[in-house]
């Protein structure tokens, strides 16, 4: 069954607790589907967006800062109606999957070298470290 979404005023409802979900396995990535509704200076929008993460708060942690800095939208204005986590097969923004190649690689562009033991550290050297690769 559906259930509705009635309007309330703030001053009617009540916060009777907060609990912070945690995740079964926080060490596997998984695609997150957030639905949302927010207010912004025109009205109000209701919109889906995907996000790649460990956690499901971390998912919503991205989307707070992304609705941030594209909509311009704060934290009490928006309002998660659900989430679903996102088979790669069920993905349609380019942004999560781009990373669902197997053979992704990411090119190592500043290389800093590092003592192989603390009694090799250097405090001050006579050049610059070479950092460039390639």
């Amino acid at each position: 069954p559906q259930h509705d979404h009635k309007k309330m005023k703030k001053t009617t409802g009540e916060i009777l607790s907060v609990h912070q979900i945690y995740e079964k396995n926080p060490f596997l990535v998984k695609n997150y589907a957030i639905t949302l509704r927010y207010n912004s200076r025109s009205g109000t929008h209701n919109m889906t967006k995907e996000y790649r993460d460990t956690t499901l708060c971390g998912a919503v942690d991205q989307m707070y800062a992304e609705m941030a800095g594209l909509h311009r939208a704060r934290q009490d204005s928006i309002q998660i109606i659900s989430t679903a986590v996102l088979k790669a097969s069920e993905c349609s923004r380019p942004s999560v999957m781009q990373f669902h190649d197997s053979k992704i690689r990411f090119p190592i562009a500043h290389r800093v070298p590092r003592a192989s033991h603390k009694r090799f550290e250097k405090k001050f050297l006579p050049a610059r470290p070479t950092t460039f690769v390639g």
